[in-house]
């Protein structure tokens, strides 16, 4: 099943795309791994979109991207980027435990 994005109108259409493909590329298969010992080095929860967001974890800029949006257009990047996270390999997803731990 893909993600389904919910039915609310993004408002700033560029900066939603351009966050949108910056999540696409650290899940990509061959990146995925790399962005995940990123996260962990970074000691960061997996799940705390905006603490990655804040240190630059996921690209430089997307901090300035993500601050731009609305709140119902972050919302949406989230749910996007959260949905992506739950679908990394059970195997990726044993190794880096750590950071998939709620506590």
């Amino acid at each position: 099943m893909g993600f389904e994005q919910a039915a609310i109108k993004v408002e700033k259409e560029k900066e939603f795309e351009e966050l949108k493909a910056a999540i696409e590329r650290v899940f990509h298969p061959q990146a995925v791994e790399m962005f995940l010992k990123k996260v962990q080095g970074k000691r960061i929860r997996i799940r705390d979109f905006d603490a990655l967001v804040q240190r630059g974890v996921l690209n430089r800029g997307t901090q300035e991207l993500y601050q731009a949006l609305s709140v119902s257009d972050q919302a949406q990047v989230r749910e996007l980027y959260l949905f992506r996270v739950e679908e990394v390999e059970p195997r990726l997803r044993t190794k880096f435990h750590k950071i998939y731990q709620y506590y």
